[in-house]
């Protein structure tokens, strides 16, 4: 097992900063999630920590050990492309058993039982004997799985390594890394830029923009909590509600009125340096607006716009209130009673409050 740090490590291509001066630990026998757009920086960040990429600044350790100018080979690290690498012309278990056999600490007896191991999680059991070059991209990525996973490296890089199978296969492979994760404890990073990977099988995630890590947290207090507009929007489907608003400095606190609320919204409590902030930005989750048979003291009519059924027999509708129109999520039972006329509250504790910055404000929020 082995702890990953990174220390002001930057990458350019002539005009371009695709990692800039990132400072992180990775810690041993964790599974994080790199996560983020196209072009963020992600996938360049794990090459320069496998050694596919020499880092423009900065150092990369395993541990205590600096490996920033190691070539791969030297790194005991397993990697797993976007494209499932196998050698063609041999069978699925010779693919496996390849790289155990330059460990010639391991007996004949060690590599079968790693081998079966891996084929038995991964679900090979039918393919074992087949030639490589027969089987498709889902059975392929696979093998290419399990053979970085038998030789039981310190450390797994995965590269986007479901993009490009078959839903079925998907779910397999989903299910079969988070076995393998825990069962081995190795250090894993896995680069996606697809949230609902990330959140089912890291143990952390770590959020990229433009080269910069935005945010690194558990996946659920990340999606619930996120430190910067960005993370509001980019995680969640759809992302956070935002709303921008003027505000006014009063007491130490500021105030914003809105319709999402019945009275002014109190911003107190706020980190130094904010008090000439006049503008917010609030922002709210679908599911996190709830829909009230009547009206409360926190509640507000809104005017249904839309509705349409999603993922889990949910309901996705767009409410009208005031000069705003939301996106609001609700459960199946609720989605069918509703009429055009409703009541909604935005619950303040699920209400988020970001600066001009687009940086959430430590605040404390009241009406």
């Amino acid at each position: 097992m082995s702890e990953i740090r990174l220390v002001n490590l930057r990458k350019e291509f002539k005009d371009l900063v695709a990692v800039r001066d990132v400072t992180i630990t990775f810690p041993t026998s964790t599974v994080t999630g790199l996560l983020g757009p196209s072009g963020c920086g992600k996938t360049t960040m794990m090459r320069m920590i496998a050694g596919l990429d020499t880092p423009t600044a900065g150092e990369v350790y395993f541990d205590t050990e600096r490996v920033t100018d190691l070539p791969p080979r030297k790194r005991n690290i397993g990697m797993v492309f976007q494209y499932p690498v196998v050698y063609k012309g041999i069978s699925v278990y010779r693919n496996i058993e390849l790289p155990l056999r330059e460990d010639k600490t391991l007996s004949a007896a060690d590599r079968k039982t790693r081998i079966d191991e891996v084929i038995d999680i991964l679900g090979l059991q039918e393919s074992v004997h087949k030639d490589t070059s027969q089987l498709d991209m889902g059975i392929r990525q696979k093998v290419a799985v399990a053979r970085a996973v038998a030789r039981q490296p310190r450390i797994i890089l995965f590269d986007e390594p479901i993009t490009n199978v078959d839903v079925e296969t998907k779910v397999q492979l989903k299910q079969a890394l988070k076995r393998l994760s825990r069962q081995h404890n190795q250090t894993i990073i896995y680069v996606t830029h697809d949230q609902t990977e990330a959140m089912t099988l890291a143990d952390q995630i770590v959020l990229m923009k433009e080269g910069v890590i935005v945010q690194r947290d558990e996946p659920r207090r990340l999606y619930n909590y996120p430190n910067d507009v960005f993370g509001g929007w980019f995680l969640g489907n759809p992302g956070m509600n935002f709303f921008e608003h003027s505000v006014k400095s009063e007491n130490h606190s500021l105030r914003a009125a809105s319709s999402l609320f019945p009275s002014p919204l109190r911003i107190s409590d706020i980190q130094e340096g904010v008090g000439s902030i006049f503008r917010v930005t609030i922002g709210i989750r679908p599911e996190k607006i709830r829909i009230v048979p009547e009206q409360t003291p926190r509640a507000v009519r809104g005017e249904l716009v839309r509705k349409f059924i999603v993922v889990g027999g949910q309901y996705l509708l767009t409410v009208k209130v005031g000069e705003h129109l939301l996106k609001v999520k609700v459960g199946p039972v609720r989605g069918t009673q509703l009429s055009q006329d409703l009541w909604l509250e935005c619950p303040l504790e699920w209400t988020m409050v970001f600066g001009p910055d687009g940086q959430r404000l430590d605040a404390t929020l009241s009406l």
